[in-house]
């Protein structure tokens, strides 16, 4: 006796009708069909990071130097961004996992036409889930996902086309949306739920640590001979130059930093007089060398020795041009109501902007009282157009600021700004204390987050790691971040909200 079996629901996307077919006829889908058709030519790389210019304008790292935390957000998705779209570009790679990113996107709009919860920071955090194949879907994706033009597209995509004629005879595979009830009876797999559990699955915190633990037991201690010697270059710089200390800009390996301080000392070795000029300074390894408005000594990873030497000959003039910024900066507080000014990264800059300011304060005077705004923050910057209330509780104000609307400004949000530093201050305590004691009580070697990783996450994160006491952490170096990673070294970054 033979079996039929049930008829099912064929959704087709191109035309929108249902058709009733039998297994038999479901075979069909694997022929090929030969219509006239409108194949598409692949972007190429360079076309994606050009239709890409609005997304890289809004994200781009240099523009958040003021703010590490979206900084380092935005330069880690940038990170994974890249690889995904590498991964595209290799010949003969058609399937790629789906990858979740966040971005913190700059408003680049006029400022007539920002929206209000843009105000307060001047960006706004966006998450998007990439899971599409070609270059094309997966530019319009970011573009889209981020709220960010796409007509200069649309010539892009209309120039990737080409018309095929239907004498030439090319197969053609028209993909075809099932009713579920067909991968239900075939046993076939649902790419849909298939993506949806790509995007969902992600590890139990326990069990990456039982598959990773040992990985990096043996990644630390291959490391301990460089950890020894980091630390014996770096008191020897300290002790023979009278530096207060040396820090590095960003997370470095061990491997790197090594590097770095080795060539700072084949430096003093070869010329010990041009490290005269930076005793009682801290040293900071950075992207670019200069002086920050910390008074701190920043050298520039990239920079060969003579950079560095000439640098430190120009220490004298940086030093006198620190104390023209602190001399600004007590104007400015002065004037307006004992508020503190929050430094940049350049002191060039910094000085720049503080003259602007003080002299656009000096030709309208405002009428605050003299500590009306005591222990509160403000942070100058020039690329803004509006004054607006940060969420951990200073103020951004841009330099050519008009002063009358500045003071109205600062005394209707003067209230709420305290508010915020007060729950920033209290949230700092707190993730303090919770880190010293989940260092105590799990047995850490070290455990330190990302800055993009804000208070509150953090406090979150060590709370539930008290609550676990995993004894697969004891003597390790944890990192909190955003995503999973064995870094060269053996230290182990977990996601703040790691799953149980």
């Amino acid at each position: 006796m033979s079996y039929y079996p049930p008829l099912f629901g064929v959704k087709c996307d191109s035309e929108h009708t249902v058709l009733n077919v039998n297994v038999s006829s479901c075979r069909l889908q694997r022929k090929c069909v030969h219509l006239p058709v409108v194949r598409q030519r692949a972007l190429s790389g360079a076309e994606a990071v050009n239709a890409l210019r609005p997304f890289y304008f809004a994200v781009h790292p240099d523009f958040f130097g003021q703010y590490p935390r979206e900084r380092e957000v935005n330069e880690n998705s940038l990170k994974r961004l890249n690889g995904y779209l590498e991964n595209l570009q290799k010949s003969g790679s058609r399937v790629v996992q789906p990858m979740k990113l966040t971005f913190y996107v700059r408003d680049t709009t006029d400022c007539r036409d920002v929206q209000p919860d843009l105000l307060t920071s001047g960006f706004r955090s966006v998450s998007f889930t990439l899971h599409t194949n070609d270059m094309l879907s997966t530019v319009m994706n970011i573009l889209r996902s981020c709220s960010l033009p796409v007509e200069h597209m649309k010539k892009l995509n209309s120039s990737t086309q080409t018309k095929s004629s239907p004498e030439a005879g090319l197969p053609f595979y028209r993909p075809i949306k099932w009713d579920k009830s067909y991968y239900a009876f075939t046993g076939f797999r649902d790419p849909e739920q298939e993506l949806q559990q790509a995007r969902s699955v992600e590890p139990t915190l326990s069990l990456w640590l039982r598959n990773n633990e040992p990985k990096a037991t043996k990644k630390h201690a291959a490391s301990l001979p460089r950890r020894n010697e980091l630390n014996r270059l770096k008191k020897e710089l300290c002790d023979n130059f009278n530096l207060d200390d040396i820090r590095w800009q960003r997370r470095w390996g061990v491997s790197h930093k090594c590097g770095q301080l080795q060539s700072l000392s084949r430096l003093s070795q070869q010329n010990p007089e041009a490290l005269i000029n930076l005793q009682g300074h801290t040293i900071v390894f950075a992207d670019q060398s200069g002086m920050n408005a910390a008074g701190h000594v920043t050298l520039g990873t990239m920079d060969v020795h003579h950079q560095w030497t000439k640098l430190f000959e120009q220490l004298p003039s940086y030093r006198s041009l620190q104390q023209q910024t602190e001399w600004l900066k007590e104007q400015i507080s002065f004037l307006l109501g004992g508020i503190q000014v929050g430094p940049v990264q350049d002191i060039t800059e910094h000085y720049s902007t503080l003259s602007t300011f003080h002299k656009r304060l000096m030709s309208q005077r405002l009428c605050l009282h003299p500590r009306s705004l005591q222990g509160l923050t403000v942070l100058l910057e020039k690329d803004h157009s509006n004054p607006r209330l940060h969420e951990m509780g200073h103020f951004i104000i841009p330099a050519n600021c008009d002063p009358l609307k500045l003071q109205i400004f600062l005394q209707n949000n003067a209230a709420e700004a305290r508010q915020r530093t007060l729950h920033k201050n209290q949230l700092q305590s707190e993730e303090a204390a919770v880190v010293k004691q989940c260092v105590e009580s799990l047995s850490l070697r070290s455990l330190c987050k990302e800055p993009s990783v804000s208070p509150m996450q953090m406090v979150l994160c060590c709370r539930r790691l008290l609550e676990q006491r995993s004894p697969l952490m004891q003597g390790l170096h944890i990192c909190v971040s955003h995503f999973y990673s064995v870094m060269q070294d053996g230290d182990l970054c977990v996601p703040w909200d790691w799953k149980t």
